[in-house]
């Protein structure tokens, strides 16, 4: 692209420059943070209580799965009501179930500390995926779309820089309790900023899906979906390859500083995926960007050591913010008309489901020493890649949903 188009693009200052946009993009990250903080939490609440890593796991476990069970429900709900209703309903259900979890000891009590951390997922507010959806209403210019989203991609990771860290900080300076009570705190915080915004109350298109599959007819987000899963896959084994190694080396700050430096680094690599001058169709930025992120995880498999894979923790989150922000690009010009808050929340969802497993299957693994860890998040990034190559075809937009308008 020549330089003169480039700069003719339109960049996130004039996104955040759009009436609505800032407010509702602060209140979903808020919002959000006990999505990238109850893992976290609930692991260290076990280890505290001197129960398992393989049980905390299995709470986190419970929780991901049930959220993303939960969120396809709720967009679909978004897509036939409004947003504010929906994100009112489940904001109060699942600050209440944080609130139980904590004062309940999960060790003493894991039957019912998993059925309270499924109903704490399971009842996540669909902020995410209704801030997606609208931001072709919030940013109506197509040529912005994709500072939109980037914005949107970059600015999520605070929550995954942030929300580990203050899991971790509240579970060593305070207790698990406290920080699973502030999931229920921040929770509601930001569920209440985004209802009091106009756009929430926004009715949706009149122009309706009436199939049930919804979004799930598209072959192209099928194809995506599987691919987003094992990306949900790496993300999950690579949490408790973080507690693992904070365990081996009794340095409890690990279990949250590695997912942060995964995070930063996807924040810097989003920064950059927003200036630069790609033209390339988005299936093949798409399939260059899951590469990157493949590849850039690979050197995890030579080492454990603490200094050095803090330092690698980084490389792959480059890739991570760009990767995002296509594929839910791709999510909202797949899916059928009148099912773009369900896509995105499949997605969403699909990325959970990944995340839960891979953290379920790394807690056993993490027996066996964090270095049958490692290889857990670098086979998962490498299959993803490789399942974006098998049909790429399937990607293109205008072969699966031509009736899909901005």
């Amino acid at each position: 692209m020549p330089p003169a188009t480039a700069t003719l693009r339109p960049g996130m200052r004039a996104v955040l420059a759009r009436p609505h946009v800032t407010a509702m993009l602060a209140g979903t990250l808020v919002g959000r943070l006990p999505t990238a903080m109850a893992p976290i939490a609930l692991l260290l609440a076990v280890r505290a209580d001197g129960g398992p890593v393989l049980l905390g796991g299995a709470l986190a476990a419970c929780y991901g799965l049930a959220a993303a069970f939960g969120q396809p429900l709720l967009g679909r709900l978004v897509d036939r009501t409004r947003l504010a209703p929906i994100t009112a309903l489940s904001t109060a259900v699942a600050s209440a179930a944080f609130t139980a979890l904590a004062v309940l000891g999960a060790a003493d009590h894991p039957l019912a500390a998993a059925g309270l951390a499924a109903l704490a997922g399971a009842a996540t507010p669909p902020l995410e995926a209704g801030l997606r959806a609208l931001w072709p209403r919030l940013v109506p210019d197509p040529d912005a779309h994709r500072a939109a989203y980037t914005l949107d991609s970059v600015s999520q990771e605070t929550v995954f820089v942030t929300g580990p860290l203050l899991a971790t900080a509240l579970c060593q300076l305070a207790s698990p309790a406290a920080a699973l009570a502030a999931c229920a705190l921040t929770g509601a915080a930001g569920s209440l900023a985004v209802i009091l915004r106009p756009p929430a109350r926004w009715r949706p298109p009149a122009t309706r899906a009436g199939h049930w599959t919804g979004p799930l007819r598209s072959h192209g987000l099928l194809l995506l979906l599987a691919a987003m899963a094992l990306l949900g896959a790496n993300l999950g084994s690579f949490s408790v390859l973080a507690v693992a190694l904070a365990d081996r080396h009794a340095i409890g700050w690990l279990a949250g500083l590695l997912p942060a430096l995964l995070a930063v680094g996807s924040l810097l690599g989003g920064l950059v995926y927003a200036r630069s001058p790609w033209n390339l169709p988005l299936p093949r930025q798409l399939v260059y960007a899951s590469a990157g992120y493949a590849i850039c995880f690979a050197p995890l498999l030579i080492t454990t050591a603490p200094p050095l894979t803090a330092s690698l923790s980084t490389l792959p989150g480059l890739y991570l913010a760009p990767l995002l922000a296509i594929a839910f690009q791709l999510a909202d010009r797949l899916a059928p008309v009148g099912t773009a808050t369900e896509a995105a929340a499949w997605l969403i969802a699909i990325i959970g489901v990944g995340q839960a497993l891979g953290t379920a299957l790394a807690g056993r693994l993490a027996e066996h020493g964090p270095a049958a860890v490692a290889a857990l998040p670098v086979l998962a990034a490498a299959l993803a890649a490789a399942v974006l190559l098998t049909r790429t075809d399937l990607l293109e937009p205008a072969t699966t949903a031509p009736e899909k308008t901005a």
